[in-house]
């Protein structure tokens, strides 16, 4: 009769047994591939400031980028994601008017590594850079292709490119001059001859122009490119109203005796903010307009505002939040923080500032009367915040809250074209009147040296 195991071995075997069970049951587990990165969407905005392409994908990734010479190329190596349908498809994401891409395209390079390739169609200055999750988007990897040159808004004003205004004859005689700086150019009292004597705004007192020379209005369509702004219950974008808005009063201003209106974007595409006021102080602008639609936690919020910097603080809870809101359209537009910007290292908020406040509020009032005729007030008076946006030291600057797009009715309204020329119509009357109350001095040398 065979012995009988001890009590303390049967138990021995049977936790031995157990135990190789569990490690039979777990290790398909354990051994399984763990799963990739993967990319999520591939947008591309083309502009003539920049191309940016974007790869949002559900996790953080790694990556290595170069560039190659004969052809002009940018490659770009992520590491430990899937080659997804997403990518496979990146190739007919580029049109053949992006003015800086000829293709891209993306294919497995080696085990674990996707490589990307930008064809380029001239040499460039590429950035490469990540951004975290916010809003309602994942994890981003963008590609920045800038020119090595940077359109120059004024040399596009006094040539009179697409992107600038059609100059007046006399830019243009004064353009060929080689000698002249673009900015002692526009700074030229220029006469329009083809607008008669009777359109040209006088004074009541002395019947003599207001705008005696040539005066730059910048006008600033809110967001754009990954920034959306706010989006209405009809599925409306913030940022297409703000620049069909902005384009109109450009050509309602360009009509003006002596005026001409220059755009921080004229398709959509990000503009970080401040390099939105840098295009303003380049230009030399006069005024500054910051155009949007705002959206609020209630839809039946309705009217107009017009809100201007202020150097204390906000002037009430809601100006407070707006202007919160609309400074993190860097963080959703995507700003590479890594980049140096030396327009960043100024202090704006310099002696001048209060003066330019000052003329800020005055023409907040002219624009606020002339919108409460086509539309409801959300308020009275001008508001207040720290808007980094309105922080040009020597501009005079406004944030125009055209309507509620957050509200059905309003949001209807604000994509309805002959509401906006109404939008346009009555801003130019709101300038006319600060014009005619407070005429433009001399050009200042602050913003030349900008």
């Amino acid at each position: 009769m065979p012995k009988r195991a001890h009590p303390s071995h049967e138990r021995r075997q049977l936790l031995r047994y157990a135990g190789a069970s569990l490690i039979v049951s777990v290790t398909p587990l354990a051994g399984a591939a763990a799963k990739l990165p993967a990319v999520l969407a591939v947008r591309i905005w083309p502009a003539a400031d920049y191309t940016r392409v974007t790869l949002e994908h559900d996790a953080p990734l790694k990556f290595t980028h170069f560039t190659v010479e004969n052809p002009d190329r940018l490659v770009v190596d992520i590491e430990g994601v899937e080659f997804n349908s997403v990518l496979d498809s990146i190739t007919r994401k580029v049109g053949s008017d992006d003015p800086y891409i000829k293709l891209l395209r993306a294919g497995r390079f080696k085990p674990g590594v996707v490589r990307v390739v930008m064809d380029l169609k001239s040499k460039v200055n590429p950035q490469v850079f990540t951004l975290p999750p916010v809003g309602e988007y994942s994890h981003r990897l963008v590609f920045d292709v800038y020119p090595l040159s940077a359109p120059d808004p004024l040399m596009a004003l006094v040539e009179g490119r697409k992107d600038g205004v059609q100059p007046a004859p006399a830019d243009r005689d004064l353009a060929a001059i080689p000698e002249k700086r673009p900015e002692e150019v526009l700074a030229k009292k220029v006469d329009k001859p083809e607008v008669e004597a009777p359109e040209v705004i006088t004074s009541k007192k002395s019947g003599r122009p207001i705008v005696d020379r040539l005066v730059t209005i910048m006008l600033d369509p809110g967001h754009g490119g990954e920034d959306p702004g706010a989006i209405g219950q009809g599925g409306s974008y913030e940022k297409n109203v703000t620049l069909e808005v902005a384009r109109r009063l450009k050509s309602r201003l360009d009509n003006e005796p002596n005026m001409r209106a220059v755009l921080t974007r004229d398709s959509d595409f990000f503009v970080p903010l401040q390099m939105r006021v840098q295009k303003a102080r380049r230009v030399q602008s006069d005024l500054f307009l910051s155009i949007h639609a705002d959206a609020w936690i209630r839809p039946d919020a309705r009217g107009s505002s017009v809100f201007v910097l202020s150097e204390r603080g906000a002037s009430s809870t809601q100006a407070r939040l707006l202007a919160q809101k609309e400074n993190q359209a860097d963080l959703i537009g995507g700003v590479n923080l890594g980049a140096k910007d030396p327009f960043l290292a100024r202090t704006l908020l310099d002696l001048s500032q209060t003066a330019t406040i000052s003329d800020s509020l005055k023409l907040g009032k002219y624009l606020l009367g002339e919108l409460g005729s086509i539309n409801t007030l959300h308020k009275a008076n001008v508001e207040q915040a720290g808007f980094a946006v309105l922080k040009a030291p020597d501009i005079p600057s406004a944030l125009i809250e055209t309507a509620f797009i957050s509200n059905p009715e309003e949001e209807r309204r604000l994509n309805d074209e002959v509401y906006q020329g109404k939008l346009a119509d009555a801003i130019v009357r709101g300038i006319r009147q600060y014009f005619s109350r407070h005429p433009p001095g001399p050009k200042s040398r602050l913003a030349a040296l900008s």
